[in-house]
């Protein structure tokens, strides 16, 4: 192909494919906030973003701005002359900072007097103004130091719980996902170009049959996308905890099971019938990975509005949940109740309550449940006493397991967000028409990859994502 034909057709790629003009040339105001926790602590960081950050530097502490990335002691004070506190002051000289500004970090003592202080000077320099949630991961995305998912991570990663949030906020951090979304990206780019190449010149001495062999790649890269979606909501359940929905008939131990598992009195317990009106939700720690334990209200014909509306929303719940723990009485066992029975399902453990009462009844040593008794499809049983202390370790330890299984990081990394997937079913609903239009219409072939492509681009920012910025930076905290 010539030098001229493929110049022409990454120029053209370029312009409908990528932003044009996302970075504004109007140099942006110097921002400031508390980035360290609000509230009294050993150390307090105030961070400067911007054009005057260094001047603002010299202003509260009188003397020139230390050599960059070396930490300095100085003296800071207000316009009066008035001491503000001793503190620790390190400069970054733009590019090379965070949000590729310049940059000041005041590591100050942190009472809350110095801190007020200090925020309180910053505000009356002009040229200054306190910084919106999430303005200094806006600035650093807007000069490309982070991508969005990058900065996604950042955000995941200040809000992290558990052992494993953390480690998939960091691996996002490290651009994991940018990777694989601008791998795939990359590739529709280069192959639209040989569909460009048909289009656009056709009279050109160009290969044979260029746009016939990109077909076979593009649905390729479509099978990769949709196995990438089908995973089961793995990372957006480690973002969000793993739902595990305590569900059955009025008295079958669900809120006593709900404080046995939190081993605290989160639920009230009555022998009276439909105590539990609305869905009751805790956080567990289960092996490093973060869970959503919920406890319904009994499923029966309602006796009100109140109760039925309960009924509805344990119902909703069970419907999302990612595992549903459906308890029978041991009295009734091994017949189970008709309205349990249609959620006794691959997402379903069985757990039969309140054994201690049919021993008690029957003589028997130790109630167990024969295998033959078992539903077919589900996950598996459990018998636990909560009176007796009997099965709740070995429950806990299969529902540890189970989520461990469930949540387990692949080598491909899992999409985060709700945002990332509706984007990635977008490219693979514009390759379906591809492959539709790919032998009648070379034209409407190409701008299915070329929608697919900008679909991709939607991820990590690199098209068309001002309408939501603002919602993905306005959950940062105001200090990031």
């Amino acid at each position: 192909m010539c030098k001229a034909v493929a110049q022409a057709i990454k120029t053209d790629l370029i312009r409908k494919t990528d932003p044009v003009g996302q970075n504004s040339q109007k140099k942006p105001e110097t921002i400031f906030a508390l980035s360290s926790g609000a509230g009294t602590a050993g150390v307090a960081v105030v961070r400067l973003s911007g054009a005057h950050a260094f001047a603002a530097l010299e202003a509260l502490s009188g003397k020139p701005v230390p050599e960059a990335r070396y930490a300095a002691l100085r003296l800071l004070t207000d316009g009066s002359g008035a001491r503000l506190d001793q503190a620790l002051v390190i400069a970054f000289k733009g590019p090379a900072s965070f949000t590729g500004e310049d940059v000041v970090e005041l590591h100050l003592h942190g009472g809350r007097a110095v801190v007020a202080g200090v925020l309180e000077a910053l505000d009356k320099i002009q040229g200054l103004r306190p910084a919106e949630p999430g303005e200094f991961s806006r600035r650093a995305f807007d000069n490309q130091k982070l991508d969005l998912t990058e900065a996604e991570g950042l955000n995941d990663l200040i809000h992290a719980q558990t052992a494993a949030q953390r480690e998939q906020a960091l691996r996002q951090m490290d651009g994991a996902l940018r990777d694989l979304y601008e791998d795939w990206r990359g590739r529709l780019v280069a192959h639209l170009a040989h569909l460009e190449a048909d289009i656009d010149f056709p009279d050109e001495d160009l290969p044979e049959g260029v746009a016939g062999a990109v077909r076979p790649n593009i649905l390729s890269l479509k099978q990769e996308i949709t196995q990438h979606l089908v995973d089961g909501r793995r990372g957006e359940a480690l973002r969000e905890g793993f739902r595990i929905v305590i569900m059955g008939e009025p008295n079958a131990g669900k809120s006593t099971l709900l404080n046995s598992l939190a081993k605290s009195d989160v639920a009230i317990v009555s022998d009276e019938e439909g105590t539990t009106r609305d869905a009751i939700e805790i956080q567990l720690d289960l092996g490093g990975y973060p869970v959503r334990l919920i406890d319904t209200a009994g499923v029966r014909e309602g006796q009100g509005a109140i109760e039925q509306e309960g009924i509805r929303r344990a119902l909703a719940r069970a419907e999302e949940a990612d595992l549903r723990l459906v308890l029978v009485r041991a009295d009734d066992w091994p017949k189970v109740p008709e309205s349990m029975q249609k959620w006794l399902d691959e997402k379903a453990l069985l757990v039969i309550t309140q054994t201690d009462r049919r021993e008690a009844a029957s003589g028997e040593t130790m109630f167990h449940v024969k295998h033959d008794e078992l539903p077919v499809g589900i996950i598996g049983a459990a018998s636990v006493s909560a009176k007796a202390d009997h099965g709740l370790d070995e429950l806990f330890d299969t529902l540890t397991d189970h989520v461990r299984d469930a949540m387990a990081p692949r080598e491909v990394p899992s999409l985060t967000r709700v945002r990332h997937r509706r984007a990635l079913e977008d490219a693979v609903e514009h390759l379906d028409r591809f492959d539709q239009n790919a032998g009648m219409d070379a034209v409407l072939a190409a701008e299915d990859v070329r929608m697919a492509a900008r679909s991709l681009g939607k991820i990590t920012g690199r098209v068309g994502v001002e309408d939501i910025l603002d919602v993905i930076f306005s959950d940062f905290c105001i200090g990031k």
